[in-house]
């Protein structure tokens, strides 16, 4: 496969995946906004541009921060390439250069996506309006899902499912790292009822709800849900989970091409590291402090793929 190719779909799987992300995190600070008093419904909105690294991006606008405001900014602004619709548009142009490697199924998701940046209720102005659009994007993003699934098992799947692994990783590294953004309204306890709604939502943007009540009896503490999201390998969404399956995915690519590279070594070693890791561990040395280190670690790998594959 041409590394021009190769690199197409694995930004599509990135992109897609990070529009599929970006909707959830609005649609989770759209609740979390509804159940904070200000200005804690305010630190929900900022908190969503500090995980979506906008913050810069925001301030240039001079707005204040607000539901309608940060909520349409990361849904429809093209201003700058953290909105949903200027994820969808990435994923769109790089699935139209591979377009042949797509079945019907997976071009007609993400071309339908697209297209829903182009109805009446594309420019949401309240938040109806904000959630019917991000509904029909994570339709889409399942449909594309269901449709890659069903995809001949080859380089063009692997590479895709390689873009969104790595982006999957980032994302819910970034989503826990949510919680530590947010503020708890005056007056109000750990452990209490706000912030039990908080760690509630996290689980329901990553829809976890129920995995989390077969794996965890002693109902909702904030020590079982960074278990789950950082070192359950049996949540999809888990940290540990993405680890393993980037180990996975390489090895397939691997095995295609007759030899292993740089991004192999670091993927492994991550993976090995993951598999020692334990929650409890994260907590006691810092949970922010951690997430930044994989974060910034995530990043190395992406960079290793790049050169191992020779991406344009």
């Amino acid at each position: 496969m041409l590394s021009r190719t190769a690199s197409s779909l694995y930004w599509l799987g990135r992109y897609f995946e990070r529009a599929d992300f970006i909707a959830r995190l609005v649609e989770a600070t759209v609740r979390l906004d509804m159940l904070s008093s200000r200005p804690a419904g305010e630190a929900a909105w900022a908190s969503a541009l500090a995980v979506t690294d906008t913050e810069a991006a925001f301030g240039t606008r001079g707005e204040a921060v607000s539901s309608e405001s940060v909520g349409g900014f990361l849904t429809i602004d093209m201003s700058h390439p953290g909105s949903i619709k200027r994820c969808v548009e990435a994923a769109r142009l790089n699935a139209r250069a591979t377009r042949t490697a797509l079945t019907r199924e997976a071009w007609a998701a993400i071309n339908r996506a697209w297209l829903l940046f182009g109805q009446p209720h594309s420019q949401p102005c309240d938040t109806t309006q904000m959630l019917a659009l991000i509904d029909g994007v994570k339709n889409e993003t399942r449909g594309f899902e269901g449709a890659i699934a069903r995809m001949l098992r080859n380089e063009t799947v692997w590479f895709i499912r390689l873009g969104q692994t790595v982006e999957r990783a980032d994302n819910t590294a970034r989503l826990l790292d949510v919680k530590y953004h947010l503020l708890l309204p005056e007056g109000e306890r750990v452990g209490g009822v706000i912030d039990r709604d908080q760690w509630t939502t996290i689980l329901q943007t990553v829809s976890a709800v129920t995995a989390y009540r077969w794996l965890y009896s002693e109902g909702l503490t904030p020590a079982s849900v960074i278990d789950l999201l950082i070192a359950r390998a049996e949540m999809p969404r888990s940290i540990a989970a993405s680890s393993r399956e980037a180990v996975e995915i390489l090895n397939l690519l691997a095995g295609r091409a007759g030899r292993h590279g740089e991004a192999d070594r670091m993927a492994r070693a991550r993976r090995d590291r993951m598999e020692r890791t334990r929650s409890g561990d994260v907590i006691a040395s810092g949970l922010h402090q951690y997430l930044e280190s994989f974060i910034r670690e995530n990043d190395l790998l992406h960079a290793a793929i790049g050169r191992q594959f020779a991406f344009a």
